[in-house]
């Protein structure tokens, strides 16, 4: 799911790099240097989160946490330098709704903003990119109104697309998602459902406007044109 993400991080780099990762995951990524900042932005912007430094000039982020939950129910996934447990838990009764260490690898603060995200907003089982609706609670795949027969692991994919347009996903990401389904499934498998889909849902499967192929990476969904 597309959010809108404020980060605020003292370190102008560190900021950059959390928000290049936020961007390539389809999130609209806001970077503030300051307590003041962050908590003017947070009043302005009312984000769906905020990634939020402890140790940041002006305000620390301790207060800016307490401040928020005196004012609104955002996600806030703190981060800190600081090690000890108390600080950790004076985090959490503040309000946060997570807590991370630096250093910490980018990788794992996506999974955990990913999970807070999740957490908060339960995916719809109708999801609609472009002309393709794909009803998870039904197993039932439409484009323009069509009715669509797929295999499990075909729709299993697809059905894992069409939860983030626009976001790359490898050829094991996918691979993870059709498992269930298929459980002899391969990274070749991938391709092959790929190609079935596109003879299913493209007006030219040669010519694909909504399954394309990021070269090199993986595969993504779009609306299409």
């Amino acid at each position: 799911m597309s959010a809108q993400v404020l980060v605020a991080e003292d370190d102008p780099r560190q900021a950059e790099v959390l928000r290049r990762y936020l961007t390539a995951e389809g999130h609209r990524t806001v970077l503030v240097h300051d307590g003041h900042a962050a908590l003017d932005e947070a009043r302005r912007l009312r984000p769906d989160l905020i990634v939020l430094d402890v140790m940041m000039p002006g305000l620390d982020g301790l207060h800016v946490c307490r401040t928020l939950r005196q004012e609104s129910g955002v996600l806030v996934l703190m981060l800190t330098a600081r090690t000890s447990e108390d600080d950790m838990l004076l985090g959490l009764e503040l309000g946060a709704d997570d807590y991370l260490t630096k250093p910490y690898s980018p990788r794992e603060l996506m999974a955990r903003i990913r999970t807070l995200l999740r957490r908060a907003s339960p995916p719809s089982p109708i999801r609609v990119v472009g002309p393709i609706v794909v009803d998870a609670a039904r197993h039932e795949l439409t484009v323009e109104g069509r009715p669509i027969e797929c295999t499990p692991g075909e729709f299993a994919l697809l059905a894992a697309m069409s939860e983030q347009p626009g976001r790359v996903f490898s050829r094991a990401q996918l691979l993870h998602h059709s498992r269930g389904a298929d459980r002899s499934s391969t990274e070749r498998t991938i391709d092959v459902h790929v190609m079935n889909l596109r003879r299913k849902i493209e007006a030219d499967p040669q010519r694909p406007n909504h399954l394309l192929t990021v070269y090199g990476v993986g595969y993504k969904l779009m609306a299409g044109g």
